[in-house]
């Protein structure tokens, strides 16, 4: 059905022909290019790389090809199986490893998987090197190891470390959040999420758990990405057992999203502005967010005193601004929260801990906390376009345009109005423009959006 090879990852569908889909030739092909990769970074005689995983049902296949092509390639594998993405992030530096691969395909439906790639500080590589991978892949040079250094496979885990670290946190308090007999739903759609957040939970001192999609066996039980659509079922779980909020990951964990204690979603773009909120009441500092997330991150960043930057869409590129600003906190509106002191990576289970000791702080109900922010209302579509059509011509056009607004050009043009903004990113795989539009209304939004399109149509494409 697809293969789809870029600088973050190989992402595919499971079966079909080789080149086309992710067979287990795609498979040791790429697998054995990052490692050669992963060699050319040092003059080392060994080289550690950690494979995790998350519960689909091609996991332990892909994994069992992952695990002896690295091992062909001389490399010693410390296989920490079933683990969450930022687990798996985590556990590259904590066992000073030099990179690490994450077998998931994040939201994508279970007939995906994924091969995404780290360097040796537990982060996704970056543009340049994920293209060199690319290249050393399609240029066939790869060298395995003789039969006296092939590497050898280890079993470990970094489950109970990462929740552990998570505890030490200055930030999270465990004692409050026991105090307060939080009622937790918790939505593992079918993967990691089921194994570690009830874990963390209990950790955390919260001891009413209702587990819903608790089998981790990677039959999803619903589409996999947190949006209000797919967890309905979630909601209303929330209010049947009236909890005082509901937990939705997706199945690698990297992405969070909150229930309210009505059974209505939180909002994923608001997962990290509570959580911003509550990093900056304790410590004054920089965020960032990228360009398609919502303004609100930025006003409670100038009310706190602190100032908001926007990065390219993509984690890699939010890190790499949180750096450069010397961020606190950061992450993207998916749901992502990115927690420096912890690590730099999208961390579900690190937002739970901080909302949580927030909203046991504040001794506030979850609906009651999303009423104190801005109120803004995020839409997203997109519009074909002639394959023929110079798209990066036309995203100039649109820019020269609205050039009195406010523009940003890092990645395709964000506009923005009194009354909200415009992103327009065009799109690598196919002829589109994809548009994202926020504003205080959903009536304002699709305004705004459904302007541009006519801009678009009438205007850039004659």
């Amino acid at each position: 059905m697809a293969l789809i090879k870029s600088i973050s990852g190989i992402r595919g569908t499971i079966g079909g022909k080789t080149g086309d889909n992710l067979t287990p030739e795609d498979v040791v092909k790429f697998v054995a290019a990052y490692a050669q990769w992963i060699k050319k970074q040092g003059n080392k005689q060994k080289y550690t790389i950690v494979v995790g995983r998350d519960a689909r049902i091609s996991g332990q296949m892909v994994k069992m090809l992952v695990n002896a092509t690295l091992s062909g390639m001389g490399i010693e594998v410390l296989d920490i199986d079933l683990a969450s993405t930022p687990s798996t992030e985590m556990a590259v530096t904590h066992f000073n490893a030099d990179g690490g691969l994450i077998l998931t395909a994040s939201h994508n439906p279970k007939e995906w998987n994924a091969l995404k790639m780290l360097n040796n500080k537990g982060e996704f590589l970056n543009g340049d090197e994920g293209k060199e991978i690319l290249e050393i892949a399609e240029g066939g040079a790869i060298e395995y190891a003789p039969v006296d250094k092939l590497g050898t496979v280890s079993s470990t885990d970094y489950h109970d470390e990462h929740i552990e670290s998570i505890l030490k946190l200055d930030l999270v308090d465990k004692a409050q959040i026991a105090a307060k007999n939080f009622k937790v739903v918790v939505d593992g759609i079918n993967s990691v999420g089921a194994l570690i957040i009830p874990d963390l939970l209990r950790a955390l001192g919260v001891t009413e758990i209702i587990e819903i999609n608790s089998e981790a066996n990677g039959n999803f039980a619903h589409p996999a990405e947190p949006l209000p659509e797919n967890v309905k079922v979630t909601c209303e779980a929330v209010k049947t057992n009236k909890a005082d909020l509901g937990i939705v990951v997706d199945p690698d964990v990297d992405r969070l999203a909150f229930i309210d204690e009505n059974g209505l979603m939180f909002g994923e773009e608001y997962t990290i502005v509570a959580v911003a909120d509550y990093v900056l009441r304790n410590k004054p500092g920089n965020t960032v967010s990228n360009l398609s997330s919502s303004r609100a991150l930025r006003d409670v960043t100038a009310q706190a005193g602190g100032s908001y930057f926007a990065s390219a869409v993509g984690e890699v590129n939010v890190v790499a601004t949180m750096k450069a600003e010397n961020a606190i906190i950061g992450g993207e509106g998916n749901g992502g929260v990115i927690y420096p002191e912890l690590h730099y990576g999208r961390d579900a289970l690190v937002g739970i801990a901080l909302f949580l000791t927030y909203l046991a702080k504040k001794d506030i109900t979850v609906s009651a906390l999303k009423k104190a922010y801005p109120s803004y209302t995020i839409i997203k579509d997109k519009i074909t376009l002639s394959p023929d059509l110079d798209v990066d011509k036309l995203l100039d056009d649109i820019a020269k345009v609205y050039h009195k607004e406010k523009i940003n050009r890092i990645d395709g043009v964000k506009i923005d109005f009194d009354n909200g903004w415009i992103h327009l990113r065009k799109s690598n795989t196919e002829p589109i423009i994809r548009i994202y539009c926020e504003a205080p209304t959903s009536g304002e939004a699709y305004k705004l959006a459904n302007r541009m399109k006519e801009n678009i149509n009438n205007s850039f494409t004659n």
